[in-house]
């Protein structure tokens, strides 16, 4: 059961830090989830933040540390030494260890990396350290079981037996060869009901999915979603076994770039959060708004050259906010579903197909949405049936280029290397405004005769 955090409880945890009242502390903490405590840390200020992190102990803390906000975490290490920096990161995974490390100054790295007490714990995370933090690679820990094709079932359960030990969770056995090349994987299932003298290379499955180093996160996060992975092997250039990334790890990959992409879409060029700064804010949000503002111009110009027909039947203008809403509606509907298909890779077949199963839809769509106007602007605002009609046919006609521009554009972006959520925000909001507006006008021109 997910533990509640009550103000009743913070304020009974900031009475007891207020009385140094350690032992009570630990006690009433002994038996809350790491990741709880971590929130709780978070509810408190820095000085009460830090108090609980040295009252309790380095198994627990280490995980602490993974958990806690960003900036908390860095006042934290700020207050310890290099040697108790070291004692937290021996207590973590390879690929954690090498995040934390990765926050830190560069004479500060040094200085932890020698004061970590297991050597080949410190080279592996050495090692994590010099791939790019976006890429398998920075994804990756180096903890895992692995077995040689050339061992019988006996040797291999007694090498498994030690290799376990520095593994929090098996997922699977990998197999290499006498280079570490990856060669397959092996099932728990056969390994138990095969004899002890039989050679591993007669009963590893060779069929395994992997990626390389170099490969984006991203296309990790995808590879394993796709196939329902909860681990997968992380080989170099040469195909050898150098680590896996696990489901917890790409679940972290997922969140972030699902984060991403919805302030994309909301028109935030940055990776911000509430937290941040005034200026760090005004600068991921200014882009798009100064695009809004200029499309807003486009829009007030546009509505300046038809100012004449406006003055002939005034009704024109009345209707305009509800043709640029529809516009900018449609369209982020079209590009929203497309880019969530480009996200999971299942938008197939060719462009142009797409377009006119838009095309249909959208007509399908605006034609019933026109003959609700046509009927509801005649019978409740009392409008005349040819200015329904010049409306309505302006309705269908937006609509269907609002959502052809709302495919293409996600699509176009993609393929040029561009995030396609671009297009979901303000992007496609503004263009298909300035769409809306011409149309309906050239429309009204057309039916009205002004």
């Amino acid at each position: 059961m997910e533990f509640k955090i009550s103000r009743d409880f913070i304020a009974q945890i900031e009475q007891l830090i207020s009385e140094n009242r350690e032992k009570e502390l630990q006690d009433l903490l002994e038996d809350i989830h790491y990741a709880d405590i971590a929130e709780i840390m978070g509810e408190l200020d820095d000085s009460g933040a830090i108090y609980i992190f040295h009252i309790l102990d380095s198994e627990k803390t280490a995980e602490i540390l993974l958990e806690i906000d960003e900036e908390v975490r860095e006042k934290i290490l700020r207050e310890l030494s290099s040697k108790e920096i070291a004692e937290e990161l021996d207590e973590l995974s390879t690929d954690d260890a090498a995040d934390i490390i990765a926050e830190l100054p560069q004479d500060r790295k040094e200085e932890v990396i020698s004061e970590l007490v297991d050597v080949e714990h410190a080279k592996d995370i050495v090692d994590l350290l010099r791939y790019d933090e976006d890429s398998a690679g920075g994804l990756m820990g180096k903890e895992l079981v692995k077995v040689n094709e050339n061992w019988n079932v006996l040797t291999c359960v007694k090498e498994m037996r030690e290799q376990a030990v520095n593994v929090q969770r098996v997922h699977s056995i990998y197999v290499v060869d006498d280079e570490n090349r990856l060669k397959g994987r092996l099932s728990l299932k056969d390994l138990l009901t095969t004899s002890t003298k039989t050679p591993i290379s007669e009963v590893y499955i060779p069929k395994v999915d992997f990626v390389k180093v170099d490969t984006p996160d991203v296309e990790v996060a995808r590879i394993m979603q796709k196939y329902d992975l909860e681990a997968i092997p992380v080989v170099d250039e040469l195909g050898r076994l150098v680590g896996r990334i696990t489901i917890d790890d790409i679940v972290d990959v997922i969140k972030e770039e699902a984060d991403k992409d919805y302030q994309l879409a909301a028109g935030i060029s940055q990776d911000v959060e509430a937290d941040d700064s005034i200026i760090e804010l005004t600068r991921a949000r200014l882009p798009w708004l100064v695009l809004a503002l200029l499309g807003g111009f486009i829009s007030v110009r546009l509505l300046n050259t038809f100012s004449g027909a406006m003055d002939n039947h005034k009704e024109l203008f009345f209707f305009t906010p509800l043709i640029a809403a529809m516009a900018g509606n449609v369209g982020v509907q079209s590009s929203a579903i497309i880019v969530q298909g480009l996200a999971n890779n299942s938008i197939s077949g060719s462009l142009w197909r797409r377009l006119i199963k838009e095309i249909l839809l959208s007509l399908l769509n605006g034609s019933l949405l026109a003959i609700i106007l046509i009927a509801g602007s005649h019978i409740i605002l009392g409008v005349s049936y040819e200015l329904g009609l010049t409306v309505s046919v302006s309705l269908v006609s937006v609509i269907i280029i609002a959502s052809l521009i709302g495919t293409f554009i996600p699509i176009f972006l993609n393929r040029v290397g561009i995030d396609p959520a671009l297009a979901t925000g303000p992007f496609i909001t503004t263009s298909n405004d300035i769409c809306g507006i011409l149309i309906y006008f050239t429309i009204a021109k057309l039916i009205l005769g002004f």
